[in-house]
């Protein structure tokens, strides 16, 4: 990344009138390419909950939020900033009255940079494993560019190195533990997730086998029967529940992996079902201090 100076073309609150200003900024690589943004920008709105996740850890005050946004630790944050829309739909005209230096789009909101981007500079920063990077790998790079952006390098450098000595503990408390099959309900229904799926992280970053390999890895995972959970009989169970992470009515994950099936399992029968905070994995995945704190729950329970 560097920086550079040039001359910048800002978008006044309507998105109708521009004026020409120099400025300092710098080049970052995000979701869709490399792009330029403004050093250390004053009013961000962000649509992303992972982003909004890692720049609060980063100590960046954000001026708008989607709402709802789903993650209780950063209820105080929220309740500070305007609603600018949901995680799919932005309140366009909601962010042109804002007029921000800076929007953060990413994950479900990164179909909408391009628009977004007709009223301040935006950037999508959606985390995504691909042929090229891990999950793990693309949020500490994330992290690293945010913190390069607003000039907080030294606390993104800490908040790296906390996160790995984590990573380093939990791979040392799964090790030779068994293996694991992480598992996601919504309501009665249950799919299945593996490495290079959006909870895979786990299995890659901790080495920790799964108890079913070549499980599809697609963005919603494989739908799965109680049948299957008892013909693959894990020694763990990692499970999300969607429901409670989107606050929808119906059965929790408790109740609906309640059947003979699921308990005949060794993981059941041993206690080992790990339910993480769904909306840390499934709403904030990336993000700094959502990646932190599952890391502890999931050596919480391998530790027993």
């Amino acid at each position: 990344m560097k920086h550079v100076l040039c001359r910048a073309v800002l978008p006044l609150a309507a998105a109708l009138v521009a004026t020409a200003t120099w400025a300092t900024e710098v080049t970052v690589e995000t979701h869709q390419g490399e792009t330029s943004v403004p050093a250390n920008p004053a009013k961000i709105a962000v649509l992303d909950i992972a982003a909004l996740d890692t720049l609060t850890a980063l100590g960046v005050k954000v001026a708008g939020v989607p709402q709802p946004h789903y993650v209780s630790y950063l209820d105080e944050v929220a309740d500070q900033a305007t609603s600018i829309g949901s995680l799919f739909e932005p309140d366009f005209e909601s962010l042109a009255i804002m007029a921000p230096d800076l929007i953060v789009a990413g994950g479900r909101s990164s179909s909408q940079t391009k628009p977004l981007s007709r009223i301040a500079p935006t950037i999508d920063m959606t985390i995504w494993a691909d042929e090229n990077s891990t999950q793990v790998k693309q949020a500490l790079t994330r992290l690293e560019t945010y913190g390069e952006i607003f000039e907080r390098q030294e606390k993104a450098a800490d908040l790296r190195k906390a996160f790995e000595e984590k990573l380093e503990e939990t791979k040392a408390a799964v090790a030779g533990k068994g293996n694991a099959l992480i598992i996601l309900t919504n309501g009665p229904k249950v799919s299945a997730y593996g490495k290079g799926s959006r909870f895979g992280w786990i299995h890659e970053a901790l080495e920790l086998p799964e108890a079913k390999e070549n499980v599809d890895a697609q963005t919603h995972g494989e739908a799965v029967s109680f049948e299957f959970i008892a013909e693959v009989n894990p020694d763990y169970l990692i499970v999300v529940d969607r429901g409670a992470a989107v606050g929808a009515e119906g059965a929790s994950a408790v109740e609906t992996l309640d059947n003979a099936l699921v308990a005949g399992t060794s993981a059941w029968k041993a206690g080992n079902v790990i339910y993480v905070d769904p909306a840390m994995i499934y709403i904030a995945g990336g993000g700094i201090q959502a990646m932190t704190g599952v890391l502890d729950q999931i050596r919480a329970g391998f530790e027993g």
